[in-house]
């Protein structure tokens, strides 16, 4: 197999790891694109703004760990490889200087061991650092378990750094892996990382991201929130991202294998998480504000927001000419941007004295009429 086959065979398993740079619907398999040589391509938050494309893959997808989400955990008949760090750097510069990607999302299986897969990531990241001269976007994987040197080796080179939490308590992530420790190999590398990253740090520029699998344990949707909202507050994440667990994929003894979320609902439980994840850090929600079912889980049959007014009507209606920037942004209805519409027009000295003057009233402005007054 040579080095194209290897990357098209790698490129394609790293579909799974959702945790990089990518914009809002970063979540949606269709807003993935073949590239170059059949190769996924994966929107991304360009740091001067716009988006483009990285080139995401796995360096190997031989593996040590039994995680039982994972298609290519140990002891499994997959087809394997391992491409050699001079092959990633040489690949992805050949794609890079044809303009075809802005940048690379680097992960692996765990080969032999965290250090010893660290090191191989790393040897690619030098190559392309120094030999190549390469100064654009990197995103690396943190291996679970990595030492405190490996990591802080990645955060010397990369633009970002990953570590995939999985799950939101120790007693599900214990179902999902035997293999790695919770608080050693993942609390104890997270809060390393929010530490060396952070403000004033010597990695300030460093962004940390990080992945829940949904669906495949037996967390809710109140755990993972609650797990969510303290690594924004308590350790600074840059963004938590959110992978529906693909039943099929797994092994037979997870509880998300033999039941627990229907399989067709997993996409829309991950879209909740993600709104739930925007109502917290662009609108100013609590996570103990989240409205959740009886069940812990979010309701699928509305967003969480026009939930949340639903339990509270003794908020509204809002007085779109008085209220301020965080009362507006709890309307159903209204985002960001509508919100600042709103406050520009009024700063200028006019009113809002009906829903049409801030913008032709689709589906989402409708909704919002329910809960103003003018």
């Amino acid at each position: 197999m040579d080095a194209h086959e290897k990357l098209r065979l790698l490129a394609d398993e790293a579909r799974y790891d959702i945790s990089c740079a990518c914009g809002r619907k970063e979540n949606r398999d269709d807003h993935r694109r073949r590239g170059p040589g059949g190769l996924w391509l994966y929107p991304a938050s360009v740091p001067r703004g716009g988006t483009s494309v990285l080139l995401k893959t796995l360096l190997s997808s031989v593996c040590t760990n039994d995680c039982r989400y994972c298609h290519l955990r140990a002891g499994q008949d997959v087809r394997r490889c391992t491409l050699d760090p001079s092959e990633v750097a040489r690949l992805f510069m050949n794609y890079y200087e044809q303009g075809k990607v802005f940048g690379l999302f680097l992960s692996s299986g765990v080969l032999r061991s965290p250090d010893y897969t660290m090191d191989r990531l790393l040897g690619a990241a030098h190559i392309l650092r120094r030999r190549y001269a390469y100064r654009g976007y990197l995103h690396l994987k943190i291996i679970p378990g990595a030492s405190d040197a490996a990591i802080e080796a990645a955060l010397a080179l990369a633009s970002a750094v990953s570590l995939n939490v999985e799950a939101p308590t120790p007693s599900s992530f214990r179902l999902l892996s035997s293999t790695k420790r919770y608080e050693e190999d993942i609390v104890r590398p997270i809060r390393l990382i929010s530490r060396l990253t952070a403000s004033g740090g010597p990695y300030a520029r460093v962004k940390q991201t990080t992945q829940f699998v949904v669906g495949a344990a037996e967390e809710t949707d109140a755990q993972i929130v609650e797990a969510a909202f303290r690594l924004y507050r308590r350790w600074r994440l840059n963004r938590v991202y959110f992978s529906a667990y693909q039943r099929g994929a797994g092994d037979a003894s997870l509880p998300g294998q033999r039941g627990g979320t229907r399989p067709e609902d997993l996409p829309a439980r991950e879209h909740r998480l993600y709104q739930a994840d925007w109502l917290i850090r662009k609108y100013g929600f609590e996570a103990d504000e989240i409205p959740f079912e009886a069940d812990g889980n979010l309701s699928l049959a509305a967003d969480p927001k026009e939930m949340w007014a639903r339990r509270h009507p003794g908020r509204f209606p809002i007085n779109l000419n008085k209220a301020d920037r965080w009362e507006l942004l709890r309307v159903p209805g209204f985002g960001p941007v509508t919100v600042r519409r709103i406050l520009d027009l009024r700063r200028g000295g006019g009113r809002v004295r009906r829903i049409e003057d801030l913008g032709r009233p689709g589906r989402r402005l409708r909704e919002a009429t329910a809960y103003v007054t003018f």
